[in-house]
């Protein structure tokens, strides 16, 4: 029997719907349009694709959407000026600094200058400690992609054993958290590259999630029959964009998978949405 298509681009589409309504509600009751500013620094293909769409996404729920664009060249100090200034700009409730950033700029202090309440990305260290304790602003957006992802689509976390692979402070950290705090109730085991039998621990997972931007690592070996497989992996390939699991394959023996691309990815952006949201309520109340 085919396992059953997590289709993040879909389930994406929906929840733009969603806010679209909402974000028209804010706009009409507070005379305010929620803004997010992206930072982009220098000309990285990528970062530049991420950042255009991005904007597409805010434009079609309604927020208003801000690029600063900044020189390759761009000095910390120029950079942590803006970030001063966006801080200080009333009508900006989100600010994103797009990554990687250029090797002359140190990242952390970057993030840290961002202002906790505008954290979108929900890197600050104040916002992970808040994560942590389980009283969050804002909820780090490909693990509350993740999160939604099982929801929507029924699939239980409550005494599910989840196994994660990667241990990233952007996917694989706060993503065992998440998972592991009451509400969600699953048994999380967090791998990574010295975990001692790493296929014998996939398989106990009832849900396997996957973050570690090796191309198709996860064979149908390594997974429990009948489990679901998150993919959050995107690799660049000669045969073209890949996640870290081999599809096909898991494919045979998974209940429910992400494709790559098209699965985990469209929802990471659209949280980007629903914390920007989230921090216009928060700033215009």
């Amino acid at each position: 029997m085919p396992p059953t298509i997590l289709d993040g681009k879909q389930l994406a589409k929906t929840i733009r719907k969603e806010l679209a309504v909402e974000v028209a509600d804010f706009v009409k009751n507070k005379n305010c349009t929620p803004t997010l500013a992206a930072v982009l620094v220098g000309s990285d293909p990528a970062s530049e694709v991420y950042v255009r769409n991005k904007r597409r996404d805010c434009e079609k729920v309604g927020i208003q959407s801000n690029l600063h664009e900044l020189p390759a060249e761009t000095t910390q100090e120029e950079l942590l000026a803006l970030i001063d200034q966006l801080n200080q700009d009333a009508d900006v409730h989100g600010i994103l600094v797009q990554l990687p950033l250029p090797s002359q700029i140190s990242t952390e202090p970057v993030l840290e200058a961002i202002s906790p309440a505008k954290d979108v990305d929900a890197f600050h260290p104040e916002n992970v400690g808040r994560l942590v304790q389980g009283r969050p602003l804002f909820h780090p957006c490909t693990p509350q992609g993740v999160v939604e992802l099982l929801r929507r689509n029924a699939i239980p976390t409550s005494g599910q054993n989840v196994v994660i692979i990667g241990r990233s402070d952007i996917v694989g950290k706060p993503l065992s958290i998440m998972l592991a705090q009451k509400g969600a109730d699953a048994t999380v085991t967090l791998c990574h590259s010295r975990t001692s039998d790493l296929p014998a621990v996939a398989r106990q997972a009832d849900i396997l999630i996957v973050a570690i931007g090796r191309a198709n690592f996860v064979t149908a070996d390594m997974v429990k029959p009948g489990a679901t497989v998150i993919d959050v992996g995107i690799n660049r390939t000669e045969a073209g964009l890949v996640g870290d699991v081999d599809f096909e394959a898991v494919s045979e023996v998974a209940g429910a998978i992400t494709p790559v691309p098209g699965g985990v990815g469209p929802l990471t952006r659209v949280m980007l949405l629903v914390n920007t949201l989230a921090a216009a309520r928060r700033l215009e109340s």
